[in-house]
């Protein structure tokens, strides 16, 4: 059991990686596609805010594969969890957009969801750390 469950947080955390280095990499690249896929919109042709959600999720997305692949897992989970702050001011953003769609919502609350049971997991399942002394 526990290796299917170390087997089902590595995907979700490799997902979840892939997918903000994906949405970052939009921001950056697409910025009108990638504002009306994140549930609001703006006015305007200055794309300051786009360009400093695309770094933002592309930092976090590398900084997550990477604590991953080099199997940091309390590092790891300390960033899930502190990164979660991210979602929740994102699903209160789309929350407060005039005209929002419910459907905007749902990936927001997901990576909320995510990032809190993955951080747990990686947290509470990390070897624990030992202090060697030389004497």
């Amino acid at each position: 059991m526990k290796k299917t469950s170390a087997v089902i947080a590595y995907v979700l955390t490799f997902i979840t990686g892939a997918l903000l280095v994906f949405i970052g990499a939009r921001f950056l690249l697409s910025p009108n596609v990638a504002e009306q896929a994140f549930g609001i919109q703006t006015v305007t042709n200055d794309f300051s805010f786009h360009y400093i959600k695309g770094i933002r999720d592309l930092a976090v997305g590398i900084a997550i594969l990477a604590m991953l692949l080099t199997h940091t897992q309390r590092g790891l989970g300390i960033l899930l969890l502190t990164a979660s702050l991210v979602p929740v001011a994102d699903f209160l953003i789309v929350l407060n957009a005039p005209g929002h769609l419910t459907s905007h919502l749902y990936p927001h609350l997901t990576a909320i969801v995510l990032g809190l049971v993955l951080g747990c997991y990686y947290l509470f399942t990390a070897p624990k750390f030992v202090a060697h002394v030389a004497l």
